[in-house]
């Protein structure tokens, strides 16, 4: 029997019709691969829980209606606010509000049809059990927060990325760091090709071979993933590790899939005082797996390599997210194609410099033996037949000439934002940046993206990302017509702040 253990929150107009409501709660879970067997309530607003459509919906579900006042709801800080709903009923997001009041994390941001919308989170325990910390080993710092297995008690919700700002929603992506323009056509091409061999099981032999002479390896240190999604996932469940840390702020996923394995996650933070640099004496030594970012998302700080290589050591695994290296003209300070760092575990992803977020496609560069762990953790034929045929089109020369040109304008490009930026006093800018994306801070941060978003420019909110908080935003870097439009649309958003409320 399925564990109930999910929170949907719902909200409808008045007379919208059951059939509706549960259309759209099971069409969301269904999306999102959750089983409506799952859902424990449903929760929304106490003036709309009795309309018929959410009655009949829990109804149709067999689970209980849980109400919330307007003021419970308007309490909860919600990814998605509409300034229409919060004059309305009182709150930003009768959907996401109520969802989140009940549980603990966000997985699936709201959703509507025609006359209703819904948000799904998971449920928090409600057992009074404190997070579980450390024994007495040494392993406390100052810098650290108290790791936990679970990621409903983790602080921020390590599984909210950029595509949930924009998804359905007609805005100009700033919250994505997927370049523009992509997957480029004869890219496309490949891909389709490959349509014609689906009635075969994808065969990885010669996508592999294509990565491991890109990077100068053997065959055996390369595993293809589906995405460095996965390959978090695989790290979490088949590498040994007592004392695992992650370097924040960076990418979630990877804290997030430890947790879910049932690891105990310690963590590093990194200050903005010091621009988010890393200082390898601050990872603890009785850490035996550490996981870092370069160029580190969302702060775009670039480390380098030799600061990284110091963090190396017999007995640790160290895990370097090198997703966005390749928008790093010549990839400097990369590790990738190393054989002499113990312990070095190298991820790689397709998704950003080649538009391929659908399609899936990552890989792991590793010792021999740490590629056998992963592997043997993964199901049969992982990768699919169009991602396969993608990553051994990526690694071809013209791509790769493609790609360091791409890495060029993006250089280019966000100078020309950073120069932008700096016309405004009341933002701070984190650099040097090196990444496809920069990191800005700026009081009131969550009110100046929800009015960038009525004025139709989606940002990313970093309060998600541990060791950030509400005062900061990542933009994407893209071309110099839309920064500028961004830029006005920016200024028209701090005009419209009540005096002194930035700066």
């Amino acid at each position: 029997m399925t564990r109930a253990v999910l929170v949907v929150g719902v909200g409808a107009r008045r007379g919208a019709p059951a059939e509706e409501v549960v259309g759209l709660v099971l069409e969301t879970l269904d999306a999102a691969g959750l089983p409506a067997g799952a859902v424990a309530e449903l929760a929304t607003l106490d003036t709309k829980a009795d309309e018929p459509g959410i009655v009949g919906a829990a109804a149709r579900l067999g689970v209980p209606v849980r109400p919330y006042t307007a003021s419970e709801l308007a309490a909860v800080h919600v990814p998605s606010p509409s300034w229409a709903a919060r004059a309305a009923v009182g709150t930003p997001s009768v959907a996401e509000a109520a969802a989140l009041a009940g549980a603990g994390e966000l997985l699936v941001g709201k959703r509507k049809s025609a006359s209703a919308t819904c948000a799904v989170a998971r449920r928090c325990p409600r057992t009074g059990t404190p997070p579980s910390t450390y024994g007495s080993g040494p392993f406390t710092m100052a810098a650290m927060l108290p790791p936990t297995k679970d990621t409903e008690s983790a602080g921020p919700d390590l599984r909210h990325h950029g595509d949930a700002e924009v998804r359905g929603l007609d805005l100009t992506d700033l919250a994505v760091n997927v370049r523009t323009g992509t997957p480029p056509h004869w890219l496309r091409e490949r891909i389709a090709a490959s349509l014609g061999s689906l009635a075969a099981y994808p065969d990885g032999r010669r996508a592999r071979t294509a990565v491991a002479a890109r990077h100068g390896l053997p065959e055996e240190r390369v595993l293809l993933t589906a995405g460095a999604a996965e390959a978090f996932v695989l790290m979490a469940r088949a590498l040994p590790t007592e004392r695992p840390v992650v370097v924040h702020p960076q990418f979630t996923e990877p804290e997030a899939a430890l947790r879910a394995a049932g690891h105990e996650v310690g963590r590093v933070l990194l200050h903005p005082e010091d621009g988010f640099r890393l200082d390898p004496a601050a990872v603890p030594e009785d850490a035996d797996l550490v996981v870092v970012g370069n160029p580190t998302n969302p702060t775009s700080v670039l480390h380098p390599a030799e600061v990284l290589e110091q963090l190396a050591r017999p007995g640790r695994t160290l895990v370097v997210d090198e997703a966005f290296m390749d928008a790093v003209p010549g990839e400097r300070e990369a590790l990738c194609g190393r054989q002499d760092v113990p312990g070095l575990v190298v991820l790689r992803s397709l998704t950003k410099t080649w538009g391929l977020a659908g399609l899936r496609i990552g890989y792991v560069l590793a010792e021999p033996a740490t590629i056998a762990l992963l592997q043997e953790a993964q199901p049969l034929w992982p990768v699919s037949t169009p991602a396969l045929a993608a990553a051994e089109a990526c690694m071809e020369p013209r791509a790769l000439v493609e790609a360091a040109g791409a890495a060029d304008r993006v250089a280019v490009d966000r100078a020309h934002l950073l120069a932008g930026l700096a016309e405004f006093g009341e933002v701070r800018v984190v650099e040097p940046a090196a990444g496809p994306f920069v990191l800005i801070g700026l009081d009131r941060a969550d009110e100046v993206r929800e009015r960038l978003r009525a004025r139709g420019f989606a940002a990313r909110r970093g309060d998600t990302f541990p060791g950030l908080g509400r005062e900061w935003l990542r933009l994407a870097v893209r071309d110099r017509v839309t920064t500028n439009r961004f830029l006005q649309a920016l200024d028209l958003a701090l005009q419209g702040l009540p005096r002194g409320a930035v700066g």
